[in-house]
């Protein structure tokens, strides 16, 4: 999740970009890059790391009226300077900044690149490179030929161009990935964040999959993906001191469904070391690895994740894992194994029956792991290890950023351990890579909102219940996603396991039910298919939320491709939007719970 800005028309456009920056670096900070120019000098300069190193390498003479600038989160082509945004064609004319995945980037190399050489190694130096080539090739203008290149491309994609030649103009477009337009006088900015550009102007522009956009200083015109000319109004960013800590968004749930690419991207910081292997405390791993059954134990949503986490680490580690309610285990103790290890999820530490239980293991003398996003929490403190979620407050009702979070950082802990019993499915696992996939993979259906909205409202707008299903971990994803629908839209939602509807459940389905099924396992997709047929019959409304490799035309959200065993952090998205959108087109305060005491603890 790369972040973009740029200016046209401004004095010392290289200040305004770094502040940009700055704001953007939430997005991604393992390297940065900015160019500027004006019509007798140009400067292009990037670093590796944070905004800090950029920032520093600026001289005196680096400035100008029109730039462009970059910070990087690596998807294709490790962190270095070479690799760091802008980049440019082979003959320096043009450079470009690009958030986002291009697909077909090895295609595009073969049918029009055959010659090129390239010193990096990014999907983006290949899409500058397009443009010069058909440039060159079809003699087109620049415009003309970056419009043609974004037809080619496919994938996920925010381009911000600027063509050395005429340093007067900057050419936009977008696929999946944000990007505004921000309006000032005599000036326009973009940005992938209006955050970043608010200390110049509140007013923004959104921009529209397929469209290109060509900005100056005076004006900024938007066509389509046919060339036909767009207008669409500008919108004011409501911000004040008392509310920035929203940003733009209008509540809290949206801004931290929004941060789960970001959290990803910082666990991945956070947990891989400078080699590439999983950097955790010696004597947790050895601890875990020693132990002969991994009890989880947790309430509501990190129970879910818990249950999502199982199948991973089981295959990574051969430990057998136990998911348990701490409500349920603090009173009704199972039979425990010889050499037990305990590991508690909370998002807040303070989980008033998981420290029930973490009391209960003390006293015992087994080893535990508390997995929280609070630092010096209760559960942190009393348990003998801790791992950090690293999700930044969690300030809405409904969790949603700290669920991923716990299951990645579960999954870098069973890579961890695994890696140390030398079994074969954890040496064969980049999880760094994979997780870098599963971030790219949770923008792309984080850019689906309109899509999501408008399903939400025709599946859920008049509805009292409605169901989700699975099998496997889509049936733990199901449990999640209905979890989030009644907590905050006051639907009677509940998930099942998809073959377990018809024992007697499935006289509940009547005309016009919603049932919501989630498909994104090989061995079991036919047979959840074959249970939503069976309620169809019944009348039920079905909506497939399905991976790629599995989707079928009629399907209505179909999400990327991601490793198997991680498909939950994925999957989870859409419902997370569903609950949103269904609580919006319901009235509610999405961020208000409704008859909650203070008291509470939620999770």
């Amino acid at each position: 999740m790369c972040g973009i800005v740029g200016i046209v028309g401004k004095e010392h456009a290289e200040k305004i970009i770094i502040s940009g920056l700055e704001r953007l670096e939430y997005r991604g900070y393992d390297s940065a890059g900015l160019f500027v120019a004006d019509t007798q000098q140009s400067h292009l300069i990037k670093a590796q790391g944070r905004i800090k190193n950029l920032s520093d390498k600026l001289t005196q003479d680096v400035q100008g009226t029109i730039g462009i600038g970059h910070t990087r989160w690596a998807t294709h082509g490790k962190p270095s300077e070479n690799n760091a945004h802008p980049h440019t064609s082979e003959n320096g004319r043009l450079v470009l900044v690009h958030n986002g995945v291009i697909e077909n980037f090895e295609e595009i190399r073969q049918q029009y690149l055959a010659n090129d050489s390239f010193y990096g190694e990014t999907d983006t130096e290949i899409a500058v490179h397009l443009i010069a080539a058909l440039m060159e090739q079809e003699q087109l203008t620049t415009k003309e030929a970056f419009q043609k290149a974004v037809q080619i491309i496919q994938g996920s994609y925010a381009f911000a161009l600027v063509d050395k030649e005429a340093p007067e103009t900057i050419y936009v477009a977008k696929n999946k990935s944000p990007l505004l337009i921000g309006i000032g006088e005599n000036f326009h900015v973009i940005c992938s964040d209006a955050l970043a550009m608010l200390d110049q102007t509140n007013h923004f522009v959104e921009i529209v999959d397929g469209e290109t956009v060509t900005v100056t200083a005076d004006a900024f015109q938007i066509e389509d993906a046919k060339g036909n000319l767009v207008y669409r109004e500008s919108y004011e960013a409501q911000l004040d001191l008392t509310d920035i800590e929203k940003g733009t968004y209008p509540y809290y749930m949206l801004k931290e469904v929004d941060e789960q690419p970001a959290v990803m991207r910082r666990l991945i910081q956070t947990y891989e070391d400078e080699q590439g292997n999983v950097q955790l405390d010696a004597s947790l791993v050895e601890e875990l690895a020693a132990s002969d059954r991994i009890y989880i134990v947790a309430c509501g949503t990190s129970y879910n994740a818990g249950l999502a986490a199982k199948k991973f680490i089981e295959t990574m580690t051969h430990i057998p894992v136990e998911a348990h309610l701490s409500s349920e285990f603090g009173y009704n103790m199972p039979l425990l194994s010889k050499k037990p290890f305990f590991i508690f999820l909370t998002q807040s530490g303070e989980t008033a029956d998981s420290r029930q239980v973490l009391v209960q293991i003390n006293q015992l003398g087994y080893p535990s792991l508390t997995i929280t996003n609070v630092a010096g929490s209760t559960l942190s403190r009393e348990a003998k290890h801790t791992l950090l979620l690293h999700a930044g407050p969690e300030i809405a009702v409904a969790s949603t950023k700290a669920y991923t979070a716990q299951i990645a950082v579960m999954a870098i802990l069973a890579q961890g351990v695994g890696n140390y019993l030398a079994i074969e499915a954890a040496q064969e696992m980049d999880i760094f890579h994979e997780l870098s996939l599963v971030a790219t993979a949770m923008e792309t259906m984080i850019s689906e909102k309109a899509v999501i909205s408008q399903l939400t409202e025709d599946y859920l707008s008049n509805t009292r219940n409605a169901f989700y299903i699975g099998r496997g971990n889509d049936y733990y994803v199901s449990s999640e996603a209905a979890l989030k629908l009644k907590e905050i839209s006051y639907i009677q939602a509940e998930g099942f396991a998809a073959g377990e509807l018809k024992h007697g459940t499935i006289a509940l389905i009547e005309e016009g039910t919603p049932v919501l099924g989630i498909i994104t396992d090989a061995l079991t997709g036919s047979h959840t298919r074959g249970n939503l047929k069976e309620v169809e019959s019944r009348g039920a409304k079905t909506l497939v939320i399905v991976s790629e490799e599995f989707a079928r035309p009629t399907d209505q959200l179909v999400l990327p491709n991601v490793h198997p065993l991680l498909t939950a952090l994925v999957s989870v998205i859409p419902t997370q939007l569903i609950a949103y959108f269904a609580t919006l087109q319901r009235g509610y305060d999405v961020d208000k719970p409704r008859n909650l005491a203070k008291s509470v603890t939620v999770e």
